[in-house]
């Protein structure tokens, strides 16, 4: 089921058995797997379970209620952020917004990706995704082992977002 030697963290692999489950046994407002659950399962620590579920809150497909646990968003269901969209989107959008006002200027480095997961509270994949979408779209570049860039204006989209 899991490849533990693989290059896919567990807890990506987990999430996406568990939004298997949700698209074919679950109704918005059923119960999801508790993280003891995903832990007694899936052999894994509570930290993996943990970043499993808020891989798919993130995405929208659950949200998680204080004390009485996690749930299948239903349709129209923002969550607890209020956003529809996957978590990279939402990131890499805030991104782009800060590039647009002159706040991240051309050429200057962008926050690194330590310093985006502790602001988001996001999983390290997810900020590398939000970056990933900025560099395809056009808006930063990376240097390797330098970190990621504002593009020179001239080379922003001029269409989309």
């Amino acid at each position: 089921m899991l490849n533990r030697e693989g290059d896919t963290y567990l807890y990506l692999q987990i999430s996406e058995v568990l939004r298997s489950r949700i698209v074919t046994e679950l109704a918005p407002g059923d119960a999801v797997i508790s993280e003891a659950e995903i832990q007694r399962e899936f052999k894994v620590a509570r930290t993996t379970a943990r970043r499993a579920i808020r891989v798919l809150r993130n995405q929208g497909l659950v949200h998680t209620r204080q004390g009485e646990g996690t749930f299948v968003s239903g349709p129209g269901h923002k969550g607890s952020l209020g956003r529809q969209s996957p978590f990279y989107r939402h990131i890499a959008g805030e991104i782009r917004e800060r590039i647009k006002r002159g706040e991240l200027a051309a050429c200057q480095q962008i926050p690194g990706e330590l310093m985006l997961v502790r602001e988001y509270g996001a999983a390290r994949e997810t900020v590398r995704r939000a970056i990933s979408l900025l560099r395809d779209e056009g808006w930063v570049y990376s240097v390797p082992h330098r970190g990621s860039f504002v593009s020179p204006e001239e080379e922003w989209p001029t269409s989309g977002e």
